[in-house]
């Protein structure tokens, strides 16, 4: 479609491609007159805006020219910011100008001219690697080669070619950068070298009817080139091959009249511009042959067409109308054009009258011709320059896909270039990759000592030698010896030795304890027989063995209570939890040297656990002592909480770090256990889930899969379990496949619900007989606080509730008036004798059993339930029955029959009745006819005096509720039966709901919580707040159902951990901080049972300074 449009007779000339903003030069054509027949020349730059509707175009600058042009060319040579503008002469003349100075109107724009040339200059052109040179052709076959930086002596390109004739067309190589084509009018080509100075193949049509009027290079392949033939006897292009140039390599005949000018797309080498005296401009493939866009053209012949360098959608046109019309090969609509032709119009007569008399002029309405279309087709084929010549993507697994555009292959190969993708895979963090491949080497070879070894060498910081150190004595002979050389306790080297411990004062009472610590017993009894402490040596004695008590005995003569009497206690009665939960904790360090000397191997680690518990929650100090408590006890997940509240775990490094020292304690654990550890903890599972996560991000698929916990069903790691192990390949010898993360949903047809009788059918009169109860599955009973688990079907089927028939004479009554207090009672439906909703229940009476009608409180008034048909009663029917989706009653409540006034019964539990095996028609509609739906014929069914299911008859006599028996006494209506004479009503053993237990790694949120729930009521006096304590008691069962269910994710887990451990601190308002954030960031439908009752016990606890 046609963008601008220029009012001139001219030649043109587009600015550079790295020119901004774009403009088109313009000078008056040499072989054309306009219809004012003027003589006068000038060289004209108008500026292009494409956002502007219309088809103006802004004249930027002017200058007069003493003579007019036949080739105008622009290049960028930095002459000025604009570049330089070169124009060959009718009169032979080539001139130089400075852009620059023309667009700033200057003085003097000219910068260099020569009249080297003896005829019109119609041929010229800028190399496209050396922008100073330029190459000019004329008459008599000469050709220049121009250095615009010496432009006063030109050179030429070898000798001139015979027989002498005009140069029409000359034209820079665009693949090699010193070789030069020059076309004559006769057809024939000649191709210069100009390292040799001379042609070194000339290329001529044998038909000699070819009239040469352009010539131009393949932009992509070297050897290529096109001529255009003038002649209308032969309007073809024919593409030539120099290393086949005995013929044309193809011929595009499309064109009924001469060619008057070409242009080959240097942003796609597919495209190929012509216009000839047929008036059309066609745009060829010059690979196939075929035209892929032809351009809606005046009835006029186009002599100059151009593509633009920086915009290759567009293109320039001259016409010998007198128009240079810029056009876009990409299609678009012409209803904007012309709706500016016509405001152009309105505006020149300033919407008046042209004729004077002051009328405003009515809207145009421009007539349409039949089957005019306003939308321009753009090519058939995709242009180059929308395709993306290069991409690259990210996959998982540290891979990067990347593609880039083919080069194109030799031409005589029929076939296309072929295309490819690379695959590679990026690594970031080369140093984290190395340490863990030496991690990986280690746990793969056992080498463990010396990979110990090496940390310990190369630790930066004295805790990191402690820490490497602690974790490699686990691989060492008598590993509590060696954690005690660690501690500084040497029982070699203590003997009687005077120099202290720093952590004891040099006195007897630190010799002692110095001694005890090591198991020193002959030394620690001899100190304190040397000291008169014969309390402290006799029972050290004792604890030293027979023959030791023996000679300490002799000298015991008092007993007397001294500061070591509770280490001595501990000692002698190995009771090392109170020194482990009371002691100092600047003393540390002799509390974890009398745990290694004196603890059992059974309760050694939970020893270890208490004392790191108590220095973590001490401060933040004391958690790198910590952790060492946790490497002798051997607790990785203890560890890894520990070390991820005082270290930066986010940065690959310091994951590595953490891995590293978890990894190997987690090794020599498996090996003093002979088992495998699994990651169940929520911290250490999601650090090593974020390491695995890593390695596949750095390509270290296989070495990921390795650190993945096996035993966790998390989804997040199942997906990425999922994820490496088919990133690796199907054949992965020696590995099964793990099992899809993913509910699989079978996808089949859905059957219909069943569509209720139509409202005329179901007021059929109420029929009298026996009723085949109504059978339907209830799939979800329970209350909705409780979670009561379905139990498994049963092979026998559950028979349906049904309505007993009522004593003939039983006058009706409401049940809904005296149910449970909070539930409202319901208005009776008009006409009915009985009111509110009711749930129907298998008939368990007797014959003489009268008819219960149960009302269940979880109904609402919005729901309403057809009423049974009694005797004398119309029946009534909703007009628009509703469904009970998910209805849930745990509870059945009998009541008495009676009058007003008579109180509701006792509550009556009921049993869960298994439902019967799916058949595969059920359909949504079974829990809908349940609760409402009844047949069309429906009436009472006669009495049941079997049971709903076959019961022992001894079982039989134990089914009725102790509620029942003592029930308050009911004032019936005359003649109806006393509650004395009622049959046992028989209730089906009730099955024990037993839950689950909340997993070990929890449960210290289960016991913080209670603790700190007691804590605030202990010190609660406010009614209101203690009202709010208690609910939030039970509230918290919510919570703990889901710790019991593991259906809580990763992220709410390590908040709620992160949120007690602030509660043990008493940080109540860190606490509140991370509860804020766990709700902004977490789904609210998994957390909201729980987290606003969990604020309010924190808030509580913070107002309480409990």
């Amino acid at each position: 479609m046609k963008l601008k449009q220029i009012e001139r007779t001219a030649i043109q000339s587009w600015s550079p491609a790295s020119h901004h903003p774009l403009y088109l030069a313009t000078g008056t054509s040499a072989q054309q007159l306009d219809a004012t027949f003027s003589t006068n020349a000038a060289l004209e730059i108008f500026e292009l805006d494409f956002s502007e509707p219309s088809l103006d175009t802004k004249l930027r600058g002017s200058l007069p020219a003493t003579s007019r042009f036949h080739k105008l060319i622009w290049s960028n040579h930095d002459v000025g910011s604009d570049g330089v503008i070169a124009a060959g002469g009718d009169t032979g003349t080539v001139t130089l100008y400075n852009a620059e100075q023309i667009l700033a109107s200057g003085s003097d724009p000219i910068v260099g001219q020569s009249e080297k040339h003896t005829g019109p200059v119609r041929a010229l052109d800028f190399n496209p690697f050396q922008n100073n040179l330029m190459a000019s052709g004329a008459s008599d076959s000469e050709i220049y080669i121009w250095d615009l930086n010496n432009f006063s002596t030109p050179m030429t390109p070898g000798a001139k070619s015979q027989p002498s004739e005009d140069i029409s067309c000359v034209a820079w190589n665009r693949q090699v950068q010193h070789i030069l084509a020059s076309a004559h009018p006769s057809g024939r080509a000649v191709v210069w070298d100009l390292r040799k100075n001379e042609p070194i193949i000339k290329v001529s049509d044998h038909s000699n009817r070819m009239r040469c009027s352009g010539m131009a290079w393949n932009p992509e392949v070297a050897t290529q080139l096109v001529l255009a033939s003038e002649d209308d006897r032969m309007p073809v292009l024919q593409i030539w091959d120099l290393r086949f140039a005995t013929s044309p390599l193809k011929m595009l005949e499309s064109h009924h009249r001469g060619i008057l000018s070409i242009s080959w797309c240097q942003a796609d080498a597919e495209l190929l511009l012509s216009s000839a005296k047929d008036n059309r401009i066609l745009c060829w493939n010059p690979n196939t042959g075929e035209v892929v866009y032809e351009l809606p053209t005046s009835n006029q012949w186009c002599f100059d067409v151009q593509w633009c360098p920086r915009n290759p959608a567009v293109l320039s046109a001259a016409s010998f109308d007198g128009r240079i019309s810029v056009y876009s090969v990409m299609g678009g609509s012409l209803a904007a054009q012309k709706q500016s032709h016509i405001e152009k119009i309105s505006s020149s007569f300033n919407n008046l009258d042209p004729f004077g008399t002051g009328q405003s002029l009515p809207p145009l309405d421009v007539p349409h011709k039949a089957g005019q279309a306003s939308v321009v087709l753009p090519l058939k084929k995709p242009p180059k320059w929308i395709r993306r010549p290069i991409g690259a993507s990210f996959s998982f697994g540290g891979k990067l896909i990347t593609f880039s555009s083919p080069k194109p292959g030799p031409p005589q190969t029929q076939q296309p270039a072929p295309r490819q993708v690379f695959v590679s895979v990026v690594t970031t963090e080369t140093e984290f990759l190395h340490r863990s491949s030496e991690l990986q080497t280690a746990l793969q070879s056992g080498a463990f000592v010396s990979y110990c070894q090496s940390k310990i060498n190369a630790a930066p910081t004295e805790f990191e030698q402690s820490i490497w150190n602690f974790l490699k004595v686990n691989f060492e002979q008598d590993p509590r010896t060696k954690y005690l050389k660690l501690l500084g306790y040497n029982k070699e080297e203590l003997g009687l030795r005077n120099n202290m411990c720093g952590f004891f004062p040099p006195d007897t009472d630190g010799l002692i304890s110095q001694a005890l610590l090591v198991g020193n017993f002959e030394g620690a009894v001899e100190l304190c027989l040397k000291d008169e402490r014969f309390a402290d040596a006799i029972i050290l004695a004792i604890a030293g063995g027979e023959d030791l008590l023996a000679q300490t005995q002799r000298r015991y003569f008092a007993k007397k209570k001294t500061k070591l009497s509770r280490l001595v206690s501990s000692v002698v009665t190995h009771n090392w939890r109170d020194i482990v939960q009371s002691c100092d904790l600047d003393n540390w360090k002799e509390a974890l040297a009398a745990l290694l000397t004196y603890a059992k191997p059974e309760e050694f680690p939970l020893l270890c656990d208490t004392l790191g518990f108590r220095l973590e929650l001490e401060s933040e100090k004391l958690c790198v002592q910590a952790c060492l408590c946790y490497i002798c006890s051997g607790n990785v997940e203890k560890l890894v909480e520990c070390w991820v509240k005082t270290h930066e775990s986010a940065t690959p490094l310091a994951l590595e770090d953490l891995v590293e020292k978890v990894m190997v304690l987690k090794r020599a654990i498996e090996i003093l256990q002979g088992s495998e550890v699994s990651a169940e903890g929520p911290v250490f599972a999601k650090k090593l889930t974020q390491y695995a996560s890593l390695l596949a991000s750095q390509g270290s698929l296989e070495a990921a899969m390795s650190y993945l916990p096996t035993a966790s069903n998390q989804l997040t790691i199942l997906q990425l379990r999922d994820r490496l192990f088919h990133a690796q390949g199907e054949d992965q010898t020696g590995h099964q496949a793990p099992a899809f993360p993913f509910n699989r949903v079978a996808t089949g047809k859905v059957r219909s619900a069943s569509t209720p009788a139509p409202a005329s059918t179901r007021q059929t009169p109420p029929q009298r007989g026996p009723q085949q109860p109504i059978q339907q599955v209830c799939e979800h009973w329970g209350d909705g606080g409780f979670h009561v688990p379905r139990p498994a079907r049963p092979t026998i089927s559950c028979r349906a509730f049904s309505f007993s028939a009522p004593l003939p004479g039983t006058p009706s009554w409401n049940p809904s008036n005296f149910g449970p207090a909070g539930y409202p009672s319901h208005s009776p439906l008009p006409g009915s004798g009985l009111t509110g909703p009711t749930l129907p229940i298998a008939s368990l009476s007797g014959p003489t059993m009268p008819s219960y009608e149960p009302s269940n409180p979880l109904l609402s008034p919005s729901h309403p339930r057809p009423p049974p048909n009694f005797p004398g009663h119309p029946q009534m029917q909703p007009q628009h029955p509703t469904s009970l989706p998910g209805l849930q009653s745990p509870f059945l409540y009998p009541t008495g029959a009676g009058g007003p006034g008579v109180p509701s019964s006792k509550l009556l539990k009921s049993t869960t009745i298994p439902p019967p095996p799916s058949t595969g028609t059920e359909s949504v509609g079974a829990v809908e006819v349940f609760c409402l739906n009844l047949p069309d014929n429906y009436a009472p069914p006669a009495p049941i005096t079997a049971p709903v299911v076959n019961y022992t008859p001894d079982s039989q006599q134990h089914l009725l509720p102790q509620a029942l028996g003592s029930q308050e006494t009911n004032q019936g209506p005359p003649g109806a039966p006393k509650e004395a004479n009622l049959q046992p009503l028989q209730q089906l053993p009730t099955e024990k709901i037993v839950k689950k237990q909340i997993p070990e790694e929890h449960m210290v949120l289960k016991m913080t919580l209670d603790r700190l729930v007691q804590r605030c009521l202990l010190s609660a006096s406010d009614p209101q707040t203690k009202r709010k304590l208690d609910d939030a008691a039970k509230r918290l069962e919510n919570l703990y159902d889901k710790l019991r269910d593991q259906s809580l994710s990763v992220h709410i887990l390590s908040g709620l951990h992160e949120i007690v451990r602030n509660i043990e601190v008493k940080r109540y308002q860190n606490a509140l901080a991370v509860h804020t954030q766990i709700v902004s960031s977490s789904n609210f439908s998994e957390i909201s049972a729980f987290m606003p009752v969990l604020k309010v016990v924190v808030t509580i606890a913070s107002k309480l300074n409990v």
